[in-house]
């Protein structure tokens, strides 16, 4: 048996022996939340592109407002209205003042505005209460984003506000990394399809449908193999067509040791299996293998073990083939634990928990890997380092949140 190892060190083995995906695709900015970007990317052009108001109130030289003050207000005339949309109707001169909406085009020769609720009007003349500064309440025209600055480097996953900003400068195309191709393959003679009801010592496949979640919600394409016999033969030749048609393929159940698990030996026959075992609960029985060059996971069978095998160990492979080097970590809370969580030392261990009350406390969830209800009422996990013999009651944690 190869030796275990670590969670960050089968990360590393991760990085070491997969290469980023070859080949790329150009498609529209509008349908590309999610992917992952195949080159940089640099402004056009700049942002807002015109000096803009962030206030409602009125374009002033800021000079002409110093010294207001409610008891001695400034007076200036007023010569206009700049309407949304639409270039000002002409230049701003000294003493003067236009009407400006939030989002208004300041003209020429103004560089601050006043806001709306620090003046009067009366008759023709606007009065100051309160002086600006110069560059008050106005955004310039390379403020937002400068032409040629940096937007997204190659490998950044583009989020919703990510093509916000694409948009809102005219850029309608990228060039995005090739989504991997994902197969998943469930073992295990006790196993059924979800649409058949089980018969006695039989349970529905629920591995493929949680793992075929976490490889889309990563970036991947899954396809789904369907269940495969507990043969040396019948799983050689399913894994040998999903290494053929995909980039990266998991094996649910079969890893751990006993007379019916063949993964083992088929993926030592296919390929090299790089690692087998992780000092992790729950996870333990995890191997890794490479086969033609392409990642191979065999999973432990029990639900919540092949889940956060699925958040630990195959999302990052995901976005190793994704070209993804720095992938912005999960979103997390800070909450108080509620309980003990009792722990081995030796191993990094991953509890799931439920969040309750407005300063959150963190429940943890005690049952065994095979319970998916378990999983299904948590609102994250919380990690218990190898060093560590648990946790007390009270302590300050973070919730990693699935």
């Amino acid at each position: 048996m190869l030796r275990m190892v670590t969670l960050p060190e089968a990360l590393d083995l991760i990085r070491e022996a997969f290469r980023p995906l070859e080949g790329s695709e150009a498609i529209a900015t509008a349908e590309a939340c999610g992917r992952v970007l195949a080159e940089d990317i640099r402004a056009p052009e700049d942002l807002p592109g015109f000096p803009r108001s962030t206030m409602d109130g009125y374009a002033v030289r800021a000079a002409d407002t110093f010294g207001a003050s409610e008891g001695s207000p400034v007076r200036l005339a007023l010569v206009g209205e700049i309407r949304i949309g639409a270039p000002p109707p002409g230049p701003l001169g000294r003493g003067e003042a236009m009407a400006i909406p939030t989002g208004g085009f300041l003209p020429q020769g103004a560089d601050a505005v006043v806001m709306l609720e620090d003046t009067e009007v009366e008759g023709e003349e606007v009065l100051v209460f309160s002086p600006v500064a110069p560059g008050e309440n106005v955004i310039g025209p390379r403020d937002d984003i400068a032409r040629g600055s940096s937007l997204f480097p190659r490998g950044h996953r583009l989020r919703p506000q990510d093509i916000g900003a694409l948009m809102g400068l005219g850029v309608l195309e990228v060039r995005a990394v090739r989504r991997p191709r994902a197969a998943v393959l469930a073992t295990g003679e006790e196993i059924v399809p979800p649409d058949v009801r089980p018969g006695p010592g039989k349970v529905r496949d629920i591995n493929s449908y949680t793992v075929k979640c976490l490889l889309e919600d990563a970036g991947a394409i899954p396809k789904l193999y369907g269940i495969i016999p507990d043969s040396h033969e019948g799983l050689r030749a399913a894994v040998e067509r999903a290494v053929a048609e995909c980039d990266l393929v998991v094996i649910s159940g079969g890893s751990s040791v006993g007379a019916r698990d063949v993964t083992l030996t088929v993926l030592e026959g296919l390929g090299e299996v790089l690692l087998q075992g992780l000092r992790m609960k729950p996870g333990k029985p995890t191997i890794l293998a490479r086969v033609d060059g392409k990642p191979v996971v065999g999973c432990p069978g029990h639900p919540v073990s092949a889940f956060v095998v699925g958040a630990k160990v195959i999302v990052p492979i995901v976005e190793r083939l994704l070209g993804m080097d720095n992938p912005l970590p999960r979103p997390r809370t800070p909450a108080v634990l509620a309980e003990n969580i009792p722990s081995a030392k030796g191993r990094r261990e991953f509890v799931r928990v439920r969040l309750e009350g407005d300063e959150p406390r963190a429940l943890p969830i005690i049952a065994e890997s095979a319970v998916i209800s378990s999983l299904a009422r948590a609102h994250g996990l919380i990690e218990v380092p190898e060093d560590t013999e648990g946790l007390e009651a009270g302590t300050r944690v973070w919730v990693e949140l699935w």
